[in-house]
C-alpha cells in the first residue's frame, strides 16, 4: 500500500472501544459518533480491541450487526475507515471487512498525517516487558494456532473466550503496572526503524502525549484512550493540529 498522506480534512483516531453485548451504553455511543462527528472526517482510524473478544467472522451475536451495518453507511458515504487489530480481536479477518467497507491494516503502519510520518499500531507488540504476553502473543498470531480455533464450532469458541477474558482480569491483577506499559527503548527502536518521529497507539488504556529524545530528533508518542461507559476520548487532527474530543 502506497503511503496515505492527509493534508486538507479531519482524520479521527479511536482505540479500545471494547465493544460487547454487556457493554450496551458504549455500543451506542459509538453508533451515534459514526452518524455524526465520523461524518465529518476524510478518515477514522480505529486502532485495536474495537470488540472486547472477537471469535471469528460468523459471529453474529448482538450488537455486531448493529455495528456492521452503521460501518457500512459511514464507507459509503466516503470516509474511509482503517482497522489494525488489537490483542482482543486479532481474529478479526477479511470478511468482517468486506461486509463493512473498511481496509484492515498490518500490525504496523505509516501515513502521512499533514506533512510528518506518523507511525499507527495498536501497542501490545511495545510491552515488552510482558514476556508471558509475548509468548502467547506469537503462538495465537500463527496461521496453525488461528485455523485450529476457527475450525471449531462457534458455541464453543463463544464459551472458551468467556473463560479466557475471566482469567485474563485475574492474571492482570497479579501483573505490575510497569511490565503492562510499553517499554520505552522498544518504542526507540521502532520508531527508529520505521525512520519516523511520530507515534500513535492505544492498548495501554493511560492516555498521555509523551515528549522524548529519539537520537538527535524530538519524538512524540501519543496513547488513545480507552472509551467507557462515561465518555469516549478521540483524538482528532487537521491542519491546525490535533485536539483530544471527548463524545459524550
Amino acid at each position: 500500500m502506497s503511503l496515505i498522506t492527509y493534508t486538507d480534512k479531519t482524520v479521527l483516531f479511536i482505540s479500545d472501544l471494547h465493544l460487547a453485548l454487556e457493554r450496551p451504553a458504549i455500543t451506542q455511543r459509538f453508533l451515534n459518533f459514526l452518524k455524526t462527528k465520523a461524518t465529518e472526517a476524510e478518515a477514522l482510524y480505529i486502532l485495536g480491541d474495537f470488540f472486547d473478544v472477537w471469535v471469528g467472522d460468523d459471529d453474529f451475536m448482538p450488537p455486531i450487526n448493529k455495528i456492521k451495518k452503521q460501518l457500512k453507511q459511514l464507507t459509503a458515504s466516503g470516509v474511509k475507515v482503517y482497522l489494525q487489530r488489537g490483542n482482543r480481536d486479532f481474529l478479526l479477518g477479511e470478511k468482517f471487512c468486506r461486509q463493512t467497507g473498511i481496509v484492515l491494516l498490518e500490525d504496523y503502519a505509516i501515513i502521512n498525517l499533514f506533512g510528518v510520518k506518523t507511525l499507527l499500531t495498536h501497542g501490545d507488540l511495545l510491552c515488552t516487558d510482558d514476556l508471558a504476553y509475548q509468548a502467547f502473543r506469537k503462538k495465537s498470531h500463527t496461521l496453525a494456532w488461528q485455523q485450529n480455533v476457527l475450525s471449531k464450532p462457534l458455541l464453543l469458541r463463544l464459551l472458551v473466550a468467556r473463560w479466557y477474558r475471566f482469567r485474563s482480569f485475574f492474571h492482570k491483577k497479579n501483573k505490575s503496572q510497569q511490565i503492562m506499559d510499553v517499554n520505552l527503548q522498544t518504542v526507540i527502536e521502532v520508531m527508529s526503524q520505521h525512520q519516523v518521529a511520530r507515534l500513535i497507539h492505544g492498548h495501554t488504556h493511560r492516555p498521555r502525549v509523551h515528549d522524548f529524545k529519539l537520537g538527535r530528533e524530538n519524538g512524540q508518542r501519543f496513547v488513545l484512550a480507552e472509551w467507557t461507559e462515561n465518555e469516549a476520548s478521540i483524538l482528532s487532527w487537521d491542519q491546525q493540529g490535533y485536539e483530544k474530543i471527548t463524545f459524550l
